[in-house]
């Protein structure tokens, strides 16, 4: 999963380096002009919360105007395609994640790209965990209560998505898969429309982001039972981790960051990762502001890491039998 940090040394070192050396003439004259930012969904949810404060520090690093451009479509398909399609120039960019580079691999047979070959990552900056929250009646309060009562009912106890192939649903079949239960599942659109149900009491369950299933665990409307985390949230400390209650595998993190075209030159991703090494100090508190971390990666630990999420992901989501064609 991605690092993270609250004093980020690893990556400013990683790039003190780069900071010093002799820059080529193509970092020399990017960026030149405008540079676009797509955010393959529409103007909401923490890619484009991403997206924006990016580009803010971008335009103050690069002494060049970044914009924002929500291309939504086909479940991030159309927006991811438009950069893959850009001229591998720097000047167009993707907010990228766990959804869009690798969920949708498993979830499409006919994905028109590779995102591992047709995209290439320049950094993971925000991260938010998943919590397994459940009705405030339900008596069960603990991962290895609810575990087992799913083992002794299968189908028993429901579980609430946001809807199939949504990564609400993804970390639900991970849940099953890892613990060896089986829950109704009740397919919704949308998060916001979960709750409600699960606050009456009509479905049991549901594994959704830690921001938004914190507002209901703290008013007390629902009660937290896990977090699908390498570790405790401060917003919620009484929660334990799936990991404490001896659950294996079942660190999950949402992670996002910025990618571009796979042959953008060295030179360009290089200006782009030190502007925003740079700027990752200032995005902290924004990041925590919106209920996620930084991430505190070194370039070179970028695509082996998501390489290995993509195979781990890939075999959940085809051992699942999800599909969206």
């Amino acid at each position: 999963m991605p690092a993270r940090s609250t004093t980020l040394p690893t990556v400013l070192l990683a790039f003190a380096a780069l900071i010093a050396a002799p820059v080529s003439a193509g970092a020399q004259t990017y960026p030149d002009r405008p540079v676009k930012i797509i955010v393959p969904i529409g103007p909401s949810g923490s890619y484009d919360i991403v997206g924006r404060l990016l580009a803010d520090q971008l335009s103050k690093r690069l002494g060049q105007s970044v914009v924002v451009e929500n291309r939504p479509g086909a479940g991030t398909i159309v927006g991811t395609q438009a950069v893959i399609n850009a001229p591998p120039d720097g000047y167009t960019l993707l907010v990228g994640g766990l959804s869009n580079i690798v969920f949708n691999a498993g979830l499409y047979q006919k994905l028109p790209y590779d995102p591992l070959t047709d995209l290439g990552p320049v950094a993971l900056v925000f991260n938010i965990s998943y919590t397994l929250v459940a009705h405030k009646d339900l008596p069960y309060s603990t991962p290895n209560e609810v575990i087992a009562a799913a083992k002794k009912d299968p189908g028993g106890l429901k579980l609430a998505n946001a809807g199939t192939g949504t990564g609400q649903h993804i970390l639900g079949a991970a849940f099953m898969k890892f613990t060896g239960t089986k829950f109704l599942e009740v397919p919704y659109r949308g998060s916001s429309a979960a709750f409600p149900d699960l606050l009456a009491g009509r479905v049991d369950l549901f594994v959704d982001s830690t921001p938004g299933a914190l507002p209901y665990i703290k008013s007390g409307q629902a009660k937290g039972i896990a977090i699908l985390s390498s570790k405790r949230t401060a917003q919620m400390p009484d929660v334990p981790t799936m990991t404490e209650a001896g659950v294996p595998n079942l660190e999950i993190d949402s992670w996002i960051g910025l990618f571009a075209p796979a042959k953008t030159p060295p030179a360009v991703i290089a200006r782009l990762q030190e502007a925003i090494a740079q700027s990752l100090p200032e995005l902290k508190p924004r990041f925590e502001q919106n209920g996620g971390e930084v991430i505190d990666m070194p370039p070179g630990q970028l695509k082996p890491f998501i390489a290995s999420e993509y195979g781990k992901w890939i075999k959940i989501i085809h051992e699942a039998g999800i599909r969206l064609d």
